[in-house]
């Protein structure tokens, strides 16, 4: 392709030419909807289960959460990998080649899912006690999953494949992809919770039945992919296509499994040690899950907040258009940090309420669950700048240094905290590993985003 055509496909296309600003509502907005719809599937499970079952049934879903992580991982490294390389391409004029990382990615996507479900299945209880799983709390969490897993292939792919349609330029489509499940999921909880008493398997059976129908949404419109029409060559599997897909991918990747080994420790270290407090195994179990899907509904707006500035920052990168680059980044980073310090002041005031939504409880539910909700989350109000940054460095194709920022909170600085701070203070020490993890992640992070742009211009001037 000459030059003149590649200058013609990026003079066509409004990522490059349209104001920062309104792309970044065009495609944050249904971004952040779409995540947050996504976080209810578990919220809403939660807060039935909550009501219908009690501790034991919430503390069986914050058990069974790392495969949903895992799930979420593949979708976001087949997902943003793909819709990354397909914007960098385009903004690179190689039309060409943009169209087979989102063949390549689709074909990955619905392949893991039904790797995940095999595990799952033949693996289910070992899975589950690696999680940490008390013996009261495990026939909950078994039957729960042995019906959750067989969604995972519509789950992986509705997550992964509303990257590519975002990448597409329909935002509000991948939106309702997601909100379409969820009130499907909302409306069947109800019913088979509530009404029918099915308990753990009815919300389980909810959730697959939405997720079904998301996907069938999600495949009938990546079949006609606007932008430049899939075909059958596209869905073939190449490794070149694949490995660039999962290396851009592969911080979010990260991201998403660190946060499933966080989980797993610290579920077991809540079960060790809170058995040697006041508060019992399943307590703490219960209310850190409860905690941490709450503050999931926060970091889906963050990460909706990354997804929509994807496309603007690949496209442009890709485009040498670094101007806008910096634009989309500053916009995302401070509208993050605005709604951090919004939840940071929710989560300080309100956390006995948000905690009585989900049932209640001994008095040792909400001491413990009131201070959990205070002091694990007390440094929330940095939180966005992690994730939004990693996302950043992975949309203009430097993923190793997004890997990295990926791994810093959750590997480098959580998990030796949890293991070390316990020994010294019991359940406390497993309070208060969050704080101090989320404090350093942010310095280190600050210290990359500002090197980074400190360096853009030079790249700019020598291209």
């Amino acid at each position: 392709m000459s030059e003149e055509q590649k200058e013609n496909i990026q003079a066509g296309n409004p990522l490059g030419e349209a104001s920062v600003a309104s792309l970044m509502v065009k495609f944050a907005v249904p971004s952040i909807i779409a995540m947050i719809v996504s976080a209810l599937y578990n919220i809403v499970d939660q807060l039935f289960i909550g009501q219908a079952v009690g501790t034991l049934g919430n503390a069986a879903t914050n058990v069974a959460f790392p495969l949903t992580t895992s799930c979420i991982a593949l979708a976001l490294m087949f997902g943003i990998g793909g819709a990354s390389c397909f914007n960098l391409n385009m903004g690179r004029g190689s039309s060409e080649r943009a169209v087979y990382f989102v063949g390549n990615a689709i074909v990955c996507l619905i392949g893991s899912g039904v790797i995940l479900f095999g595990i799952a299945e033949i693996f289910l209880t070992p899975l589950l006690k690696g999680f940490g799983a008390p013996g009261d709390v495990l026939p909950y969490a078994q039957t729960y999953v042995r019906i959750t897993a067989i969604g995972f292939p519509f789950m992986i792919l509705t997550a992964g494949g509303c990257h590519l349609i975002r990448a597409d330029g329909s935002p509000q489509m991948a939106m309702i992809c997601n909100l379409v499940g969820a009130i499907v999921n909302t409306i069947l909880d109800a019913v088979f919770v509530m009404v029918f008493r099915w308990g753990m398997a009815g919300a389980a059976w909810a959730t697959i039945i939405g997720q079904i129908i998301s996907a069938i949404i999600v495949i009938h419109y990546l079949l006609h992919f606007k932008t430049i029409p899939l075909k059958k060559e596209h869905f073939y599997p190449q490794i070149k296509y694949i490995g660039r897909t999962a290396q851009i991918g592969m911080a979010s990747f990260f991201n998403q499994i660190a946060m499933m080994l966080v989980q797993i420790v610290m579920n077991n270290s809540l079960t060790f040690y809170g058995a040697s407090s006041i508060y019992g195994e399943a307590i703490p179990l219960a209310c850190a899950g409860i905690v941490i899907k709450v503050n999931q509904i926060f970091f889906s707006i963050v990460i909706g907040l990354s997804q929509g500035s994807q496309p603007v920052e690949s496209f442009n990168y890709g485009a040498k258009k670094y101007d806008r680059v910096r634009k989309a980044y500053r916009l995302a980073a401070l509208t993050g940090v605005i709604i951090s310090i919004f939840s940071f002041v929710l989560f300080q005031i309100f956390p006995r309420q948000i905690l009585g939504l989900f049932g209640t409880g001994e008095p040792e539910y909400f001491t413990f669950g009131v201070r959990f909700f205070r002091i694990f989350l007390f440094f929330i109000w940095l939180d966005a700048l992690q994730p939004i940054t990693s996302t950043f460095f992975t949309s203009i194709g430097k993923p190793a240094k997004g890997i990295f920022l990926s791994l810093t909170r959750q590997i480098i600085f959580f998990i030796p905290l949890l293991l070390i701070l316990p020994r010294f203070m019991g359940i406390e020490g497993c309070i208060y590993c969050g704080p101090i993890a989320d404090f350093l992640s942010a310095v280190v992070t600050i210290i990359m985003a500002f090197l980074e742009f400190k360096n853009m211009p030079k790249q700019d001037k020598n291209r």
